[in-house]
């Protein structure tokens, strides 16, 4: 009888307590990445038919030129292709060391090329390589073929994630970028692609490889590739670390770039210019606009912890919030922008909680305006307490009230 007294006591208790968010406001936050930001127009002539600079961490496009006009990508396409298999890695569906049976569809594309024959056995991660260095359109084809099963598959995969990511105005027919009347995108459409890319740190160690004359020697009935990198970006301007270029004589020449210095990462696109050298040369301009004027100041790593909450029933009592990700707010230089946030925590949090599991936001405003949200979840798994736990527990809370 005693012990079935205690238990109702302990479940009205718990009923009643509420869930306490003990998180304490950051001195700073971020902005949350938005659909085009706010266009500042452009501030010097450009050659390239189409042209953007955005800051990949909010989405703030600080530059642009025919950003939603349709243009032939070229090996922009490649980015595409990249993305999906990186995102396939991370879900675990591929491996970077996935042994992959060269085909001969991927064997026979034209255009630039890694050299590869059928039946050439070349891992994932090289492929990649071949990918986004080398621009190889038969690297591309066995890409596709392996994280997609087929290449149509893969292609249809390309136009989900398309959509998936805003891109309204783009329609992929390949993996490669090979012209196709029907294969297309925007400026602006490239630098969603590609700042979603960014979010894979890995490319990077790729993309900057500048030159490897011993490329897949021993590994291919060719012999080796002299590897050679066109984003001349990454050899000749500070903090260039990628993404593609590309040509196709209806594309002319393109290119999306990307360069970091310090905490600040701008992302410049180049569509439809007269010449190779008009491209490195306006994506510079718009590079060296970036840098000079603006800075990125991070706020939110992604798995900091921000504060912590209560857990109702848990084996512990507090669980930790973390940011869901990576957040910076861009500032121009020289500014000191008031920048105020509120924590929003979920009323009546009960375990068992797993770790990720939402538990809030963030929300985040500069000169009283909201400019985004981060995500808290739960930083670790919260079993629920056992009877004997939520009893001691109880019985604490006696002592504690009868002092």
């Amino acid at each position: 009888m005693l012990k079935r007294l205690m238990a109702a006591a302990l479940l009205f208790l718990l009923a009643v307590q509420p869930a306490v968010a003990l998180a304490q406001p950051m001195e700073e936050a971020v902005e949350e990445p938005s659909e085009e930001g706010q266009p500042e127009g452009l501030p010097f002539e450009l050659e390239a038919e189409g042209a953007l600079l955005m800051d990949p961490g909010s989405g703030r496009i600080l530059a642009e030129k025919n950003i939603h006009e349709k243009f032939y990508p070229a090996s922009i396409t490649k980015v595409m292709t990249m993305l999906l298999a990186m995102e396939a890695v991370e879900d675990g569906r591929v491996s970077l060391d996935d042994e992959v049976v060269i085909s001969e569809a991927a064997a026979s594309l034209g255009g630039s090329q890694i050299f590869l024959s059928p039946g050439d056995v070349v891992s994932l991660e090289n492929l990649l390589i071949g990918v986004g260095v080398g621009s190889g359109n038969d690297a591309s084809v066995a890409v596709a073929e392996h994280c997609g099963n087929t290449l149509e598959g893969f292609v249809e995969k390309m136009n989900e994630r398309a959509l998936e990511l805003g891109m309204k105005n783009t329609r992929f027919k390949n993996p490669h970028g090979l012209h196709d009347e029907n294969h297309y995108t925007t400026p602006y459409d490239i630098a969603l692609m590609s700042r979603e890319l960014l979010k894979h740190p890995r490319i990077h160690q790729w993309l900057t490889i500048w030159m490897d004359e011993k490329f897949l020697e021993g590994q291919i009935r060719s012999g080796e590739v002299y590897l050679s990198n066109s984003n001349k970006l990454v050899r000749y301007y500070h903090g260039a670390d990628g993404l593609k270029t590309g040509y196709t004589q209806e594309a002319r020449h393109c290119i999306a770039a990307t360069a970091m210095r310090e905490n600040t990462r701008f992302l410049a696109v180049i569509m439809d210019a007269p010449s190779s050298d008009t491209r490195f040369d306006e994506a510079r301009k718009l590079l060296d606009y970036g840098f000079a004027g603006f800075e990125s100041r991070p706020v939110v790593k992604a798995g900091e912890e921000l504060g912590k909450v209560r857990v109702d029933k848990g084996r512990d009592v507090l669980v930790g919030l973390v940011a869901a990700k990576d957040f910076s707010l861009l500032v121009e230089k020289g500014t000191q922008p008031e920048i105020k946030q509120e924590f929003e925590v979920i009323e009546n949090i009960s375990a068992p909680l797993p770790a990720g599991e939402p538990l809030g936001v963030l929300k985040v405003y500069r000169d009283g305006e909201p400019v985004g949200t981060v995500d808290l979840l739960a930083a670790e798994e919260v079993p629920r307490a056992g009877f004997a736990g939520l009893l001691a527990r109880v019985l604490a809370t006696w002592v504690k009230f009868g002092r």
